[in-house]
């Protein structure tokens, strides 16, 4: 294996291992630079930066472009760095950074800056070993997103249901605890025949969450259920002071999650027919999960069927 510096002669080769790279990279959703203007970087990089071809036995198996100053006097900004498939895991990649760093060092330079597109595990953890940090996020979304009208989040209304017909011993509870939580808020005691509802003005998620919890901790189960933006349900169970489940139709609808966290935000039917009495077959089939509203029942409409499930009064 040899790794040397390109040559002018050499722009046909680089521009052929570029378009191998790109082909392995996640797919951009908007596009990149023409072949010209890219074919202009290579040359400006073979000419004033860092430009290294990797052979063996006569044919290229990686390659490396650095250009310098870009993010500033002391730093090489590395643009490409590519190894074909079957020669990794032998050091290539270590070594073609390693001669960009020798070079970057006799110019005075401080410091190696890349980017890694996020989906790129297997880059992302070569580079971390290298002792690679996370300096920034490039953030994207289309123009059509940002120029939209954007509509102001629907109602959001919701309880904490608490498994007890003793109206009176929750609402001392919450006048005694709710004014810890918010100063501005106000209760509701609703009392029915298993369950006794405290409906929170104004409504705020975590106020209902912590009211919920500490109710359990007194009386045992407690349900938070929501309509939240007019868009998405969500229930909290409460056991004896332990969140058991939590459930919200659209796992994703306020930010992305990891996909451990987005499948924690499945109803669990055993816990849930377990501590309300429901029926498992019925939570399966009213609280589903799905990627959007627009794939499930109306909100207000799982609102309700959800509550229902639960004997719950929404």
């Amino acid at each position: 294996m040899n790794v040397r510096a390109a040559t002018p002669e050499d722009i046909g080769l680089l521009m052929s291992l570029v378009e191998r790279l790109e082909s392995e990279l996640p797919a951009l959703p908007y596009a990149e630079d023409p072949a010209e203007r890219e074919r202009g970087k290579v040359e400006d990089m073979v000419r004033d930066g860092v430009a290294l071809v990797a052979e063996e036995d006569g044919q290229a198996i990686g390659y490396a472009l650095a250009r310098f100053g870009e993010h500033g006097p002391t730093t090489v900004y590395v643009s490409d760095l590519w190894v074909d498939e079957a020669a990794r895991g032998r050091g290539l990649g270590r070594e073609l950074l390693r001669r960009i760093s020798e070079e970057a060092t006799a110019r005075g330079t401080t410091h190696v800056l890349l980017d890694v597109d996020s989906r790129n595990t297997e880059a992302l953890t070569f580079y971390r070993r290298l002792g690679f940090e996370e300096g920034a996020k490039i953030l994207r979304a289309p123009l059509g997103l940002l120029l939209a009208t954007r509509e102001e989040p629907g109602e959001s209304v919701g309880a904490v249901h608490v498994q007890s017909d003793d109206a009176e011993a929750v609402e001392r509870v919450v006048k005694d605890y709710l004014p810890r939580l918010s100063r501005r808020a106000s209760a509701e005691v609703e009392r029915g025949n298993a369950w006794t509802a405290i409906r929170v003005e104004p409504f705020d998620r975590d106020v209902l969450r912590k009211l919920g919890m500490e109710l359990s901790y007194r009386f045992g189960v407690t349900v938070v259920l929501a309509l939240e933006h007019d868009a998405v349900v969500r229930f909290v169970i409460h056991d004896r002071g332990r969140m058991v489940d939590e459930y919200l139709s659209v796992p994703e609808y306020f930010e992305p999650l990891p996909p451990g966290d987005a499948l924690a935000l499945r109803a669990n039917p055993t816990v849930v027919s377990r501590l309300t009495g429901a029926e498992p077959a019925r939570v399966r089939a009213v609280a589903r999960n799905a990627a959007s509203p627009a794939e499930l029942p109306p909100a207000r409409d799982l609102y309700e069927q959800v509550a229902g499930v639960m004997g719950l009064t929404p």
